[in-house]
């Protein structure tokens, strides 16, 4: 099975640490390894590495081959301009020979934690078997919510459809993207709903044929790159037919109206580093304070307090529910619980012309 890693996003909410040069998936948040790094040693060693794609802005090449210099070159996938998932997709799928288009696929973006690497490959062993067995389905892992996360989809269980090795599989029977916090502590409440993971298995045919039926206009672009590979005048024709593609997400798109869905519920710690307050839910416990860095401090609760300087100390007095984070040019300061809006400060940047601190 062939595997796409996504790794061309900014990021943006996780700005400062994260920026334009150097986003979140280039980042060692945790350990000593890279994002994208540590996503693709989780894959390891089920995945060769010649079936391990890296999906990326061509501004960050480079950066991929110098960080995973065991990919395969041809492995490394460059979008000419920045796009959405389904562009993304869709230039992974021009790699792909036709009498492969049956088998299926995993695709799952560079930027998760994930704590139980062997739980997480015995879902892929089942999602990949269920996928084989259902190829009119789309897989996706959903996790567990642990607490009214705004920033993510969700996905409510509908009819069993079987059991592999211990797992359940369910149809979908309904997808929100990102809905507002009432409705998220809603959800919570039912326990049938799961955080989507982005993390999706399907086969090329039908990928294919969702991006002919729900966005026609790109499936046009596709079909005349994959014409285009391997001929004289490739990059211009790429170039061209990328930068025109709809710029939409694989959720809103495809995901929402696609007939047969299916979601396999995983009992694992997973993350998506969506926000400050993401990654501090994902390294300690409520209440408790999460310290990286240079610091001290006094009657302080429930605080991240993140230094990627040791230039700084970081002092804090009785302050609580921040997140304070700390850069060479930098520093932020927001309540935790608006650090999803953080994206809000890089438009204002934008819109200022102080492109530097981008």
């Amino acid at each position: 099975m062939k595997v796409l890693i996504l790794a061309g996003g900014q990021g943006t909410r996780l700005w400062p640490l994260s920026r334009k040069q150097k986003p979140k998936q280039f980042q060692k948040l945790v350990g000593n390894k890279t994002m994208l790094q540590e996503t693709v040693e989780r894959l390891l060693p089920k995945f060769s590495l010649k079936d391990i794609f890296i999906s990326t802005n061509k501004e960050y090449i480079n950066e991929v081959k110098l960080e995973l210099p065991q990919i395969p070159e041809k492995n490394i996938i460059a979008e000419p301009v920045s796009r959405e998932r389904v562009a993304a997709l869709s230039l992974f799928l021009t790699r792909i020979k036709k009498e492969e288009f049956e088998q299926p696929i995993l695709v799952l973006p560079s930027d998760h934690l994930i704590k139980q690497k062997n739980k997480f490959q015995k879902a892929i062993e089942v999602a990949e078997k269920f996928t084989r067995e259902n190829p009119k389905f789309i897989t996706i892992l959903g996790a567990k919510p642990t607490f009214p996360d705004t920033g993510l989809g969700y996905i409510k269980k509908g009819e069993f459809l079987t059991k592999i090795n211990d797992l359940k599989i369910y149809k979908v029977a309904f997808f929100k993207e990102k809905p507002n916090l009432q409705r998220t502590r809603k959800y919570l409440k039912t326990k049938n709903y799961f955080w989507n993971t982005a993390i999706y298995f399907f086969t090329p045919a039908l990928m294919e044929k969702a991006i002919k039926e729900f966005i026609p206009d790109s499936y046009k672009r596709y079909e005349k790159i994959r014409r285009a590979v391997g001929k004289p005048g490739y990059n211009k024709m790429l170039q061209k037919e990328y930068s025109e593609m709809d710029n939409v997400g694989l959720e809103y798109s495809i995901i929402e109206n696609y007939p047969n869905v299916a979601v396999i519920p995983i009992e694992i710690d997973w993350s998506d580093v969506g926000s400050w307050a993401v990654l501090k839910n994902a390294l300690s416990n409520q209440n408790e304070n999460y310290i990286k860095g240079n610091y001290i401090g006094l009657d302080s609760k429930n605080v991240m307090i993140y230094g990627s300087s040791n230039k700084q100390l970081v002092a804090a007095l009785g302050i609580k529910d921040l997140v304070v984070v700390v850069t060479d040019d930098i520093i932020l300061i927001c309540n935790k619980d608006d650090s999803q809006k953080v994206k809000q400060l890089i438009e204002k940047l934008e819109r200022e012309k102080k492109f530097y601190y981008i």
